[in-house]
């Protein structure tokens, strides 16, 4: 806390420091433009809504607008929203003791104008932090009007004081974040009669408990977020509520594989190294894991009504990872590269994550064992053609029989690349490293790929993958 802050400690100092109390909103709009203005990035760790949604969202905060964000699930919505508290001030001046943050120049509870009409200007304040300023939470159908609003408080009125007593009121979730930010996740799932209480609060500034009408004008800025189904003239969200935000902001998913990895990477458990063992992970990989949660966002298979949340990429990189650095750590090998015997624990991790059409008889399972073949072909097709393996295909016409598998060792792939010099010319176009761990990788995506185009036969046991030119490889 810087030190003229730490020395102004009642609302007489206040007001010697000539200190200007904003509104939430006018706060807000103050310092984005002054971000904007410097030329700072104003939305950090959020990507992929540069040109679309924040646009949008910062025309609504410069205007003031009680914002709902309208999206499937995991497109960032909550994260997004509490990235704008950064443009908070970092400190703001309340009442010291009052449970809603009430400005010291204007208060609004009972509590604060009684003190201040008793002391005047040696009213002790205390410095509020931004982050003491965001309030949230999650809709549930058990979510009462006591929850977000109040409540009679039963130990002050068995303190003695009358039920007439302002002061008597237990305020809820959202006064307390007055002078804040107030986020609602998922609005359609909030019970009528709960939606119906917050129009005072966002309107008429109104609250009403247990029969009390309090006029209470609160300062706060109320972001939500649901379905874009729910929004609809037959969804969930009553017409008034709707009414009562400004700004509706459609957000989206990643629109292209580069942006849906970086999420992936800036949320990822993994790091550049652990223990000592470099993690790296070549594009191609990157492509496929990113690939795959797109490929399940554009199948018929697949229910598209609640979306394939990004959290499908992040959990698919980390354990594609995890397996990579299971197999480095266990054979002492120096870097933790993924290949494609890695990638097949994303579909056991993807399972619960995307949901079936119910006209659909194919188990998940099934479903995204086909994704994840055609997302291989998909990437095979991006840097090769079929006929360009003809040399590795010779080699297998030869009764030349492969077993690949996450615990195999890299060394045990480079005398591949021994007998077919011509694929170090094919994994120039991935990379092209020369390190064992990096050719044990190209060579499981040579593998599947021809694999995919039937050039190759292939039989998997407990976690073991064979290739050969035979579909009847039991010599193995």
């Amino acid at each position: 806390m810087k030190k003229e802050i730490k020395e102004i400690k009642t609302i007489g100092d206040l007001k010697k420091a000539k200190y200007k109390v904003l509104s939430v909103k006018e706060e807000i709009r103050k310092n984005l433009l002054e971000k904007l203005e410097r030329g700072e990035r104003v939305f950090e760790g959020i990507w992929g809504y540069e040109e679309t949604v924040i646009p949008q969202l910062i025309n609504a905060l410069i205007a003031g607008h009680d914002i709902i964000l309208l999206g499937e699930r995991g497109q960032g919505k909550s994260r997004l929203i509490r990235t704008i508290v950064t443009l908070l001030d970092e400190y703001i001046p309340a009442v010291d003791g009052c449970e809603i943050n009430d400005s010291p120049f204007a208060p609004i509870c009972a509590r604060c104008i009684r003190l201040i009409r008793e002391k005047g200007d040696n009213v002790e304040i205390r410095w509020v932090h931004r982050e003491e300023r965001f309030g949230e939470k999650l809709a549930t159908p058990d979510t009462t009007v006591a929850d977000l609003i109040g409540d009679i408080d039963p130990i002050k009125v068995a303190q003695g004081r009358p039920l007439s007593d302002p002061e008597v009121i237990h305020f809820g979730l959202i006064p307390r974040t007055n002078r804040g930010i107030f986020a609602i996740n998922e609005l359609p799932d909030l019970p009528e009669r709960v939606q119906v209480a917050l129009f005072n609060v966002m309107e008429e500034r109104d609250i009403q408990i247990k029969g009390y009408k309090i006029r209470l004008p609160l300062d706060i800025l109320v972001v939500a977020t649901a379905n874009p189904e729910d929004y609809t003239a037959r969804g969930r969200i009553v017409t008034p509520l709707k009414d009562r935000f400004n700004s509706m902001i459609r957000t989206h998913y990643p629109l292209s594989r580069d942006i849906e990895l970086k999420i992936a990477q800036q949320e990822s458990n993994f790091k550049d190294v652990r223990d000592g063992i470099k993690i790296e992970v070549p594009k191609f990989i990157g492509d496929i894991i990113s690939e795959f949660t797109m490929q399940a966002r554009k199948s018929d298979e697949v229910s598209q009504h609640s979306g394939v949340s990004v959290r499908m990429t992040i959990s698919n990189y980390d354990i594609v990872i995890a397996s990579a650095y299971k197999r480095a750590y266990i054979l002492k090998e120096k870097i933790a590269v993924p290949r494609v015997s890695d990638l097949y624990y994303m579909i056991n991790t993807s399972i619960g994550k995307i949901e079936v059409e119910s006209i659909m008889e194919k188990s998940e399972t099934e479903i995204l064992e086909k994704l994840f073949k055609k997302t291989i072909k998909v990437i095979f097709d991006e840097y090769y053609k079929v006929h360009e393996f003809e040399p590795l295909l010779n080699l297998f016409r030869e009764d030349f029989k492969f077993e690949a598998s996450d615990m195999k060792p890299s060394s045990e792939y480079t005398m591949v690349f021994e007998k077919v010099p011509h694929l170090y010319n094919l994994a120039e176009r991935i990379g092209g490293r020369r390190e064992s761990e990096f050719l044990a990788s190209y060579l499981e995506f040579f593998l599947e790929g021809l694999y995919i185009y039937n050039r190759l036969a292939k039989e998997s046991v407990s976690g073991r993958y064979y290739y050969g030119s035979s579909p009847f490889m039991r010599g193995f």
